[in-house]
């Protein structure tokens, strides 16, 4: 590994960069990966992706003049380069912590992070969008679209390219293909046509013959086609680029993505050209640390780990909740063959690996694509199939149209299986799980829970396979342990809650990730002289309504905790429940997330900047409900 830094502490802005001769630059790169692994090692976070483009994001800087010029990255989780080239290598030791520097591309970050993204697929779009209000302002400036093989395969990336391609607009875009293979001879041939290709004076020329075979009388349009058939031609044998060219971009590569001098040289010959590009760059996910390279999808997402060694320091205590749902599914679909599962993507985050190596025949990876699977899933479940859609929260609200119209509307036995849901800690606002209560409860026949440990968990499962209705299981990241003394599996009915604990002087609703935290509040209150009933709702809906009345004769103060939105959750569920019945004279307080984004930081520090913690939620209590 690189010792002795002489490079990187230099970098202030992408303006030190350029003064770097080009020689120095894969030195450059060692120090970078250097400082990615050191810190990765401490914080976690995503290491190989940003690992692979360590090389493409200096080549980058290196040619255009950011950031009056736009990079766009999509997903970003590959962006850790570009954090260090623009400034924020002096704090990126804080990376994901709270109140340090973000994980992912961040607007209020740095005037370097155009867009605050994390989710796929989406950067050709905001990317376009940004080159046609340049044109509109008659300005003169490049647009770069940084993107992964894998992103490109969702359906809002091909829909922007049939868009660029239609609209040939002024915009470069960089496939940063990691899975791409290619043979010795094909890459030698491509990358011999791709430095004529790249060649300023020959993208002169080919400008200047078009415009003179067309003007040739009668047989002009006929010789510029007949060229152009050729050039195609000879792409579709040398390049894999002929999909692109026939989208309306002229395609470049593939170039190896770590030979920096390579990337460097393409990129200023291409900045003259006004048109739609796609250049192909090929990389390794992992570079330069052998347990990344080696392992990429255990490192794409990866906790503290030892850097002599690989090994993750996260100390598990239980069964995470995965971990539950990967083991019950496989023991669900050992009894019923009708049992299929779906992910996007995410077979190993999902816990979907088990299931997928035992029945090879029922298991679906569409990729980055949740809108298609979740309609691919209202498919196999018209035929009969009992579909097992396993989704993260924050990605499954990119299929929510087909949860509504291919699922709930069919009213089709679809099982979605919503991991991460709830606060998800250094990932931050854009795979926080703290909407889906308030997107999904309001859909008709859609049947929506939340377990409050393993054991109830692995009985939801159970009857949401039986039970022929669209269903959804909302379940959080980490530890799956029951709090509460005697716990066990036992079945449970759709639409019937639990009671934990009783007591005259108030009652608490809650649901899933937050019993338990309900259950300690209660406590520190009793030791007050403050009695609680305390209700598992298990059910965002249908609402146990019988409870609910029971509870509400003989308490006319309730509090309603959620690790979710309040606008429009589970409290506001409760709190409509009671007006839609004409219950009156209950005092509602509803305990949960606000209605802004939230910042990143460890989940424990998250539930205490908002007052989600047992000692905040007894001392709310006692402020805003027992004193009314």
């Amino acid at each position: 590994m690189q010792t002795g830094k002489k490079f990187i502490h230099k970098i202030n802005s992408p303006r030190d960069l350029k003064k770097i001769p080009i020689r120095n630059l894969p030195l450059l790169a060692g120090e970078i990966r250097e400082k990615i692994i050191d810190v990765v090692s401490k914080t976690g976070g995503h290491l190989a992706s940003s690992l692979g483009a360590v090389e493409l994001a200096i080549a980058l800087h290196y040619c255009f003049d950011m950031p009056r010029d736009k990079i766009i990255w999509d997903v970003g989780h590959q962006a850790y380069p570009h954090k260090i080239l623009t400034g924020r290598e002096k704090n990126f030791d804080t990376l994901r912590q709270l109140g340090g520097i973000s994980g992912f591309p961040r607007k209020e970050e740095s005037e370097y992070d155009v867009f605050t993204c994390g989710h796929s697929s989406t950067a050709i779009s905001t990317a376009l969008g940004v080159a046609c209000a340049r044109d509109l302002k008659n300005e003169s400036w490049k647009v770069i679209a940084v993107i992964g093989d894998a992103s490109l395969a969702g359906g809002m990336a091909f829909e922007a390219l049939n868009h660029t391609g239609h609209m040939k607009k002024d915009l470069v875009i960089v496939l940063n293909d990691n899975e791409l293979s290619i043979s010795r001879s094909v890459g030698a041939l491509s990358r011999s046509l791709n430095k004529i290709m790249t060649n300023p004076v020959y993208n002169r020329v080919r400008r200047r013959m078009q415009i003179l075979v067309k003007r040739i009388p009668l047989f002009g349009f006929k010789a510029f086609k007949a060229a152009r058939r050729l050039e195609e031609s000879l792409k579709s044998l040398l390049v894999p680029g002929i999909f692109f060219e026939n989208l309306g971009f002229r395609y470049f590569g593939p170039i190896d993505g770590h030979n920096v001098s390579e990337l460097i040289s393409t990129f200023k010959n291409l900045s003259t050209l006004k048109e739609p590009i796609i250049i192909h760059v090929l990389t390794k996910k992992g570079k330069g640390y052998r347990f990344a390279e080696e392992k990429p999808s255990l490192f794409h997402g990866t906790p503290p780990f030892e850097i002599e060694s690989g090994k993750t320091l996260d100390k598990k205590r239980s069964r995470t909740f995965t971990e539950v749902f990967s083991d019950k599914i496989i023991e669900l679909a050992r009894k019923d063959e009708k049992i299929v599962a779906i992910t996007a993507a995410m077979p190993d985050g999902t816990g979907l690996s088990g299931f997928s190596k035992e029945f090879p025949n029922r298991f679906y990876d569409v990729g980055i694509a949740e809108g298609h699977g979740v309609a691919f899933s209202a498919g196999l479940a018209n035929q009969g199939f009992k579909p097992i859609v396993a989704i993260y929260s924050t990605f499954l609200q990119r299929g929510y149209d087909q949860i509504i119209h291919d699922v709930s509307l069919q009213n089709l036995p679809v099982v979605f299986c919503i991991d991460r849901s709830g606060l998800v800690g250094e990932d931050g606002p854009t795979h926080h799980g703290v909407f889906d209560m308030a997107y999904l409860r309001h859909i008709p026949n859609l049947v929506v829970m939340a377990p409050r440990d393993g054991f109830e968990f692995e009985a939801m499962l159970e009857i949401s396979v039986n039970c022929g209705k669209p269903v959804a299981i909302r379940y959080p990241k980490g530890d799956s342990a029951s709090h509460l003394s005697g716990s066990s599996f036992h079945k449970i009915e759709i639409g019937k809650s639990e009671l934990l604990r009783e007591g005259k002087d108030l009652a608490i609703f809650t649901i899933g990730s937050m019993v338990s935290i309900a259950i300690k509040a209660a406590d520190l209150l009793s030791s007050g002289g403050i009695e609680s009933t305390v209700i598992n709702a298990r059910f965002i809906k249908p609402l146990d309504k019988e409870m609910i009345e029971k509870i509400a004769k003989h308490t006319k103060k309730v509090v309603t905790l959620e690790e979710g939105v309040v606008t429009g959750g589970f409290g506001s569920a409760v709190l409509e429940f009671f007006e839609r019945e004409n219950i009156k004279d209950i005092k509602v307080e509803i305990i949960g997330l606000p209605d802004h984004f939230i910042t990143h930081g460890r989940r424990e520090e998250l539930l205490k900047k908002y007052h989600l913690t047992a000692d905040e939620i007894s001392e709310t209590i006692k402020k805003e409900i027992l004193k009314r």
